[in-house]
Order: C-alpha cells, then structure tokens, then sequence
C-alpha cells in the first residue's frame, strides 16, 4: 500500500510459501496427520514425504516470485492459483499413494503373529 506497487502484494505467496516450508523441514511434522498404523509401518516414507513437501514449498515460493517479477498481474492471477492448486494436489496423491502402497507390503509382509497384533493394537481388526 506504502509503495502503490501491486506487485509488492503479488510477493505476498512467496513470503508465506517460504516460512510454511520452513516450517515443513521440521523432523516428522507429518506424522501427527497419519493415522496410528501408518506411523507405525511407514514413517520413513512419512519423513521423505514430509521432506518433499517443504521443497514443494520453495518451489512454489520462487516460482510466484518469478511469475510476479517476469509476467503481468493477470497473468500471475490466472496462473498461480491453477499451479498451486495442481502441485498440492498432486503431492497430496503421490505421497498418499507412496504410503499406502509401501506400508501394504509391508503388512503383508510380516509374519502373521506380529501382523495381527499390529493390526489390532491399531484398531485395524
């Protein structure tokens, strides 16, 4: 508002997508959003993922300043909101897939005994 430059809002999404991805390199942020049985046989996956996302963060952060700093402010408004909306829904599904499809092998991959106390001490059974 001080400057009367609208691209001083348009660098307002980098700022944000630069502390929320610093925030995401933070060790195991992700597993207070899994479920129990998930934290139990996937957490290295949970780790990387959580990893991934930070970057996906930054990406997003100097991909807004780029677009903010190189192209017109209706491109930047059609542009940023599609590009978000895609690359956190397409993080969201490949670490959702990574996770489901890992830890179903290996659950099925533990000898039964250890696999069934698993599975009900995770209120799976």
């Amino acid at each position: 508002m001080l400057t009367d430059d609208p691209r001083y809002v348009l660098f307002k999404p980098s700022v944000i997508y630069a502390i929320v991805g610093v925030v995401m390199l933070k060790p195991d942020w992700m597993n207070r959003y899994l479920p129990e049985v998930a934290r139990a046989v996937v957490p290295d996956i949970a780790a990387v993922m959580g990893l991934l996302w930070a970057g996906l963060m930054f990406a997003s952060a100097a991909a807004n300043a780029f677009v903010a700093l190189t192209f017109s402010v209706a491109t930047w408004a059609w542009v940023m909101p599609i590009s978000g909306i895609v690359s956190k829904t397409a993080m969201f599904l490949m670490g959702f897939a990574a996770m489901r499809f890992v830890g179903r092998r290996r659950v099925r991959a533990m000898p039964a005994p250890e696999r069934e106390a698993l599975l009900a001490s995770t209120g799976q059974r």
